[in-house]
This record gives C-alpha cells, structure tokens and sequence, in this order.
C-alpha cells in the first residue's frame, strides 16, 4: 500500500519549487537545483541551476547567480543569467546586470551595467567572482 504511494512521490519531487513567502527573511545563501520563487526578503547570495522569480513584494540584498529570471520586487546586487532575464513593470534593480537576453516592461526600473549575449553570459562568473567563492563555501 505504502510502496506504490512512495515511488510516486520520489518522482514527482524533480519539478519542485521553493517557496519564501511574504513576512520571510533569509540571512545567508542559498543554493538550489530548482526553480525558486522570493516573496520576502533575503539577504545573501541566491544561486539556482533553474528559474528564480523576485516577487513584486520580494527584495533581494545580495548577487543572483541563475539560469533564467523574472524580476518583480527589488534586487540590489550583481545579477548573472544563462539565458533570458524579464524585468516586470515593478521591478527596481540596483546592481549590474549580465545575461544573453533581456526583456524590460515599461516602468521597471535599473540603475547599473548590463552586459548581453552569450560572451557576457561566458564571463558572468568572472564578474561574479565573489560571490562564486562564497557558494562554494556554502557547497562544502
């Protein structure tokens, strides 16, 4: 009865999303191979091999390391993405930005450097170098 229920759950559990409701602050870094989604606050590094969502009540103090992103609350720190980065309407981003595309609503806001295209994405750990070494830290 159980094992049929428990294979199932092992395989469901490969598309999983974390989740940093509104009201939560994170202090430290964070790593993860899945998509995650920030509603409140966290203070640190936030590396994903997936998605990373900044909600619009979300705020990000620290460099966002990533395969693709959709900004909607406030980053201040170094963004790198893989592939596509979306700023939505509300989003406020203080920090450089590095990313092979980009996408920006009218009435985003960003106030740093942005480099684009597949070369920029191939030296985003360069630009992030910092932070990289902290994740390894974190890693270990």
């Amino acid at each position: 009865m159980f094992g049929k229920n428990s294979d199932k759950t092992e395989n469901a559990g490969s598309k999983t999303i974390n989740l940093f409701a509104d009201g939560t602050v994170i202090k430290g870094d964070i790593k993860t191979n899945n998509d995650i989604r920030i509603d409140g606050v966290v203070e640190g590094l936030v590396y994903s091999d997936a998605k990373v969502v900044v909600g619009a009540s979300g705020k990000v103090v620290g460099d966002i390391m990533c395969q693709s992103a959709d900004i909607s609350g406030r980053v201040s720190g170094v963004i790198a993405v893989k592939e596509l980065l979306f700023l939505k309407s509300t989003a406020l981003v203080d920090g450089d930005i590095s990313t092979n595309k980009l996408v920006v609503e009218a009435g985003a806001k960003f106030n740093g450097n942005c480099s684009m295209g597949a070369k920029s994405t191939a030296n985003a750990t360069t630009a992030t170098e910092q932070p990289t070494q902290r994740l390894e830290e974190v890693a270990k």
